[in-house]
């Protein structure tokens, strides 16, 4: 039985397609022998639907002719630059509206044709002079109102573009792309219950629109209401199955509210429509390091990377997952891969420079701190990493140097005051030692217990507890 609706469905389109030309061929006759005159009408309508199938140079032959009769009809030149347009000859096009326009000035279809024509060409000003004259012939014409407010809108001058789309729902209050349109310009300007409100009339007008419940979840997510959202999403995808973004983002929500096997299932339903897609097979890696599964993890994250070979994250995360199981070679390698990638990823450098120094390599794990500083000077755990270095090498200056930049970057951190401490007892700095180690147990009076458990000898000192303040 689906083989024969099937084919059904292939001969239907085939017999339309040979219906169409069919009349192109007896209709070309027709004009050959110079009876266009007696069908007029269809070939009006066999243009039309040439231009909706696609067959724009037959298009073309037929408007000429037309127009070879009737040169100053300003319909025939419309026409014919909606043609040029459908072919991507913009300029060929606006010649086509604007002698149009001189035969007929006020047709405000052809101001709004010839206004998206110069938005494509960049000519933006000139795209809205041509949309307000328009609106100065027709004020209250909710097609010039509403590209008006299209084209503020893709300028992202929101506020002006909800300004009009407004005008057009007063206009019409039915109008679903208004309303679809309005929302998009409130989420850009954080306004997410405004958009969800939008969404909602969407909705109402056009309840079987999958993309009206997508971008519905979309704004939820946002609100941070995980579980409407997923509604929204089952609403999307119980109207279109293969509507792969809703599944990607229902599991994304199952995600985060740890439904994890569940939001696997979800991106693996991406994955039965678009077997490559790269971002769901990360996603269940991802999953699965956090579920423990290293070995599937690490599958998974190898697929992503098959399946697009610049992914840098998934590199990263592999990565990770090889040094975790002690492959630290495979690991090696990933990191710098991913450091080929994207020489400003701070990610990849850190993640090699925190591999070498497990391994022992503390003189290349400098070099990897130093190169993630570079790119990220204000990543305090980067500039902490390398003075901990330092300090393994014994390269008293340097560590004190990377302590300070870290107090620099974070003065309420009490590692980084205990460490500059640290340093500045082998330097012989023994009030910059006291001071800091002051700082560093108010910050953290924890801290006094591992203090007391590295320097037993100096904290039980009668010196130094005076020196503390302690006696």
């Amino acid at each position: 039985m689906p083989s024969k609706n099937s084919n059904f469905l292939n001969d239907d389109l085939f017999n339309k397609k040979t219906k169409i030309n069919d009349q192109i061929e007896r209709f070309k006759e027709i004009v050959d022998s110079n009876l266009i005159f007696d069908s007029l009408e269809s070939i009006e309508e066999l243009i039309q639907d040439c231009i909706d199938n696609e067959k724009f140079d037959d298009a073309l032959y037929f408007v000429n002719r037309l127009i070879d009769i009737s040169p100053y009809n300003s319909e025939y030149w419309f026409k014919k630059g909606i043609i040029f347009n459908s072919q991507f000859k913009f300029y060929d096009a606006l010649e086509c509206y604007q002698k149009s326009l001189s035969l007929n000035p006020s047709d405000t279809d052809v101001l709004i044709e010839k206004a998206n024509t110069e938005e494509n060409l960049g000519l933006i000003e000139k795209s809205k002079e041509t949309l307000h004259k328009a609106l100065d012939i027709e004020p209250n014409n909710d097609d010039v109102l509403f590209n008006i407010g299209l084209l503020e809108q893709r300028e992202e001058n929101y506020a002006k573009a909800i300004e009009y789309l407004k005008k057009v729902i007063s206009l019409d209050k039915n109008s679903s792309e208004a309303y679809f349109e309005l929302a998009y310009c409130y989420e850009n300007m954080e306004k997410l219950n405004n958009a969800l409100n939008c969404y909602d009339k969407f909705l109402e007008i056009e309840p079987y629109n999958p993309n009206g419940w997508y971008n519905r979840g979309v704004i939820l997510a946002k609100l941070e209401q995980m579980e409407n959202a997923i509604e929204s999403y089952d609403f999307a995808l119980a109207i279109k199955e293969d509507f792969t973004s809703a599944w990607f983002n229902k599991g994304n929500a199952l995600a985060d509210l740890g439904r994890l096997q569940q939001a696997i299932e979800c991106f693996k339903m991406v994955l039965k429509f678009d077997v490559d897609d790269d971002a769901s097979l990360y996603n269940i890696g991802n999953i699965y390091e956090e579920l423990g599964n290293t070995v599937n993890a690490i599958t998974y994250y190898s697929k992503a990377i098959k399946s697009n070979g610049s992914y840098y994250e998934a590199y990263i995360a592999r990565g990770y997952c090889y040094d975790l199981i002690g492959k630290f070679q495979l690991a090696l390698r990933d990191f710098n891969k991913a450091i080929s990638l994207s020489k400003s990823g701070v990610d990849a450098w850190f993640a090699k420079a925190n591999l070498e120094y497990s391994l022992g390599k503390l003189k290349e794990a400098v070099l990897s701190y130093k190169k993630a500083a570079v790119i990220e000077p204000g990543n305090f755990d980067v500039w902490f990493n390398l003075a901990e270095t330092y300090y393994e090498l014994g390269d008293w200056t340097e560590a004190l140097a990377a302590f300070e930049e870290c107090i620099k970057l974070n003065a309420s951190n009490a590692t980084a005051y205990y460490g500059k401490a640290k340093v500045s007892f082998v330097l012989s700095q023994t009030q910059e030692a006291v001071e800091c180690l002051k700082t560093a147990f108010k910050l953290d009076p924890s801290i006094k217990k591992e203090f007391a458990s590295e320097y037993p000898e100096i904290k039980s000192s009668r010196l130094f507890k005076k020196l503390l303040g302690e006696t």
